[in-house]
């Protein structure tokens, strides 16, 4: 009998909120990545816009539409994506990462990093949904070191997510000017951590801070870089690495997708 083959795991670049109701070669990659991969029963999302001081699983069976965002048009701040949740999976991830504890939260939900993506991944919003917090408080081999205690979730049909951008500088933004050249620095370090991704090298990725001036510019605040670590725990020596979607936006921002399968 032929083994059942691990759900892949994805790291999203997922940039400006707007592109939920956009299509452009980005979403348009994120829905072609959804064609190719099967349909999981699950999924778990990790993203950089739930960034707290602990750990936390979303619990409830209907998490609502999260607008963690400001001064977008009407039409984003109304926009709902009504995924079911999965309390049977909250507690499994409670289980998998005990002893740490993680609150049972009710109140958060699904917020732009989960739904600006996968309403484009899976715009049916038939997959149930559950979101892992960011602990703000952690270092980051603690958030790679929960990606490896999740592992067993993709051999029971949960497709992992992680939600950031690897290059993410609001600072250095351009709002209006999308297709602007990128910064030397923020395709310096991409294509650094390119390097390190297809090397294997987990370590010198945990420890991005020490890769100089390029890493200091392209991930200022660490929320946004986080969620590949959680990815990158994922990946089994048999797992081929791919980059299905890449490109920068604003400049500033890499809109690179890892994937591993």
């Amino acid at each position: 009998m032929e083994a059942i083959k691990p759900m892949p795991a994805i790291f999203f670049g997922h940039g400006n909120p707007m592109n939920a109701l956009r299509h452009n070669r980005y979403t348009d990659g994120w829905a072609a990545i959804a064609a190719e991969i099967p349909q999981p029963r699950a999924v778990l999302c990790v993203s950089a816009h739930w960034y707290i001081p602990r750990t936390a699983v979303t619990a409830m069976p209907f998490p609502p539409t999260i607008h963690d965002i400001g001064g977008f048009p009407r039409r984003l701040h109304e926009f709902q994506y009504p995924a079911k949740g999965n309390p049977g999976l909250a507690r499994q991830v409670q289980d998998l990462l005990a002893p740490i504890a993680v609150a049972s939260e009710q109140e958060w939900g699904l917020d732009h990093g989960s739904w600006s993506v996968l309403c484009h991944v899976f715009p049916q919003a038939d997959v149930p949904v559950v979101q892992l917090s960011i602990d703000s408080s952690q270092p980051a081999a603690f958030h790679y070191e929960l990606g490896r205690r999740l592992a067993p979730l993709r051999d029971e049909g949960v497709l992992v997510v992680g939600s950031g951008n690897i290059v993410h500088n609001l600072a250095c933004y351009a709002w209006r000017q999308p297709d602007i050249e990128p910064f030397a620095w923020a395709v310096r370090f991409e294509k650094r951590a390119r390097e390190l991704m297809l090397a294997g090298d987990a370590p010198s990725l945990v420890a991005y801070h020490r890769l100089g001036e390029d890493a200091l510019m392209s991930a200022p605040t660490p929320d946004h870089y986080l969620p590949l670590l959680y990815v990158i725990g994922l990946r089994r020596e048999s797992d081929r690495i791919t980059f299905p979607v890449e490109g920068f936006d604003g400049g500033a921002m890499s809109m690179l997708s890892v994937q591993l399968c």
